[in-house]
């Protein structure tokens, strides 16, 4: 089986997707910290494609960082100065090849992931 890794965000405090939040995924290698793409979530939260595909999928360490605070802002949340929640790193590890998927579940106040399927 080959690995690959998705994601989707739910807007948990509005019930519906987060459409348009912008997701950066990095490779960690000690100190260094390379960025891999940049994505846009579509109308159902997700990406239009895999954030890492198959065919570039490596085990290590890595971080998807979530762009909350402009997603927030451009969704009509009130806004505050600073945001509570602005940008939202998640580092995690790929062990094995095999399909890791990791949501985020948003709100303006809280976030929680997990490992998915």
């Amino acid at each position: 089986m080959a690995g690959y890794l998705t994601t989707h965000v739910l807007d948990t405090a509005r019930g519906v997707p987060a459409k348009g939040l912008k997701i950066e995924l990095f490779r960690i290698d000690g100190d260094a910290r390379t960025a891999l793409k940049t994505l846009v979530t579509n109308d159902d939260g997700r990406t239009d494609e895999q954030i890492l595909p198959a065919d570039q999928f490596a085990t290590g360490t890595y971080e998807l960082v979530f762009h909350a605070g402009a997603y927030l802002d451009a969704s009509g949340t009130p806004p505050e100065d600073p945001r509570f929640l602005d940008v939202i790193p998640i580092r995690f590890g790929m062990s094995e090849a095999s399909h890791y998927h990791v949501p985020l579940l948003l709100s303006p106040f809280g976030y929680s992931t997990y490992r998915g399927s």
